[in-house]
């Protein structure tokens, strides 16, 4: 079998990994259009910050010792299911028996002037190291960020800890699709105390992108123009899907795939911040862009390519912007009934429907996340125990009739 991955991040680089270790003999080919080992694109924020090179998370060896052919460099250009080949930018075809797309995504803001050079993109590691060169050339002094999402947060806080003057511009409220107002309101604050100034409201609502060639700040709405050294778009994630135009492979915000993450054609399958899969608990459809997500994708994947006829059980909607010592998860849903514990620094939220967990928001002491979310991915009926969910000490030993213990906790 000649298995084709496009795309190297974790979900690409897990298909090799555990395609390799069960099958000896199959061609494996790993495209990247990036010019490094494969990496992590949210352990990048850490790299940055300590210097540490945690972001080549399988090893700057890994395609070596995996015993795969390693295309860095390498854009595809189309894909053509019927010829079993894909094409790339410089005109070479590429046979494959199996394909798997994995291209991931791209950061963005939806504004007029968005394809303009200069707006920094914090997903791929060549942007980024071209921004953080900037930085230490001292060419920049000053950011303007547009979005507060997860990753748009994680990199205010970056950029300020290394000595720039930060402006974020907010529509709302700070990560506002995966944290209630109270904890939202918390992150705000640890913000702005780490010196990241947050603009809210109608001021901040910002409508295009300004700069003759190259972005050089946004105009909101009342007209006013920011300008900063130095502008990242963060309002959302843009799966990269342009080069399958054509291709007939059915896509929607990203490419659809069934419960084996096939796409229409079953020799091609799609996995990480690409495909377009159910929500484990709503069972709505969406790209659900986190490094579990994708791991588990890939693993899938691999498997099916095995053989193994695995179903994949749906994504989780979870975040945790730990890279750079915020000490925060949210996971799942936002509604139900609520229980909520307030002690200190310490903020627990857990959302039940019908006596189960569908969601929950830690802040401070996050040591009970890997429990909850294993109750809530195996849909544990908590009735018996709801009370005690809140304290402390929870999850720390055996619950009395479940056989869940540390050794088995789901993790992040």
């Amino acid at each position: 079998m000649k298995a084709v991955i496009i795309g190297s991040g974790p979900a690409g680089a897990t298909v090799a990994e555990v395609l390799r270790q069960n099958d000896s003999s199959a061609e494996i080919v790993l495209i990247s259009g990036e010019p490094f080992p494969p990496y992590s694109p949210p352990a990048m924020l850490e790299y940055f910050a300590t210097g540490e090179e945690v972001h080549f998370w399988r090893g700057k060896d890994f395609a070596e010792r995996m015993k795969i052919y390693y295309r860095a460099g390498t854009k595809v250009k189309a894909v053509l299911p019927d010829q079993h080949t894909i094409s790339l930018d410089d005109g070479e075809q590429v046979f494959y028996d199996r394909l798997v797309l994995a291209s991931g995504a791209r950061l963005y803001a939806p504004l007029s002037g968005e394809d303009k050079a200069g707006i920094y993109n914090f997903k791929s590691l060549s942007a980024a190291e071209e921004l953080l060169s900037k930085i230490r050339d001292e060419h920049a002094r000053s950011a303007l960020i547009v979005g507060a999402g997860f990753i748009g947060v994680e990199i205010g806080l970056l950029l300020a800890d290394l000595g720039l003057e930060v402006t974020q511009l907010v529509r709302s409220r700070v990560m506002r699709n995966m944290l209630d107002i109270e904890t939202s309101q918390i992150l705000l604050e640890i913000m702005q105390q780490r010196g990241v100034r947050v603009l809210q409201g109608a001021e901040a609502d910002a409508v295009a992108f300004v700069g003759e060639t190259r972005a050089e700040g946004v105009q909101t709405k009342s007209g006013e123009i920011l300008r900063a050294d130095v502008i990242v778009a963060a309002t959302g994630l843009k799966p990269n899907i342009d080069y399958l135009g054509g291709s007939n492979i059915e896509t929607n915000y990203g490419v659809l795939v069934d419960e084996h993450l096939h796409t229409n054609y079953p020799d091609i399958s799609a996995a990480g911040d690409v495909a377009e899969t159910k929500n484990r608990i709503t069972g709505e459809r969406s790209v659900q862009a986190n490094f579990p997500n994708a791991v588990t994708q890939g693993r899938t994947v691999a498997y099916n390519l095995l053989g193994w006829d695995i179903a994949y059980e749906g994504a989780d909607a979870m975040n945790s912007p730990k890279h750079l010592g915020l000490f925060m998860i949210a996971v799942g849903q936002m509604e139900g009934e609520e229980l909520r514990m307030k002690r200190g620094d310490t903020l627990r939220k857990i959302y039940l429907q019908d006596n189960r967990i569908i969601g929950f928001r830690l802040v401070g002491d996050i040591r009970g996340a890997g429990i909850y979310r294993s109750l809530m991915n195996r849909k544990i009926n908590v009735a018996s125990f709801k009370q005690r969910l809140l304290e402390p000490g929870f999850g720390m030993g055996y619950i009395e009739g479940l056989a869940i213990s540390p050794a088995n906790w789901a993790t992040f």
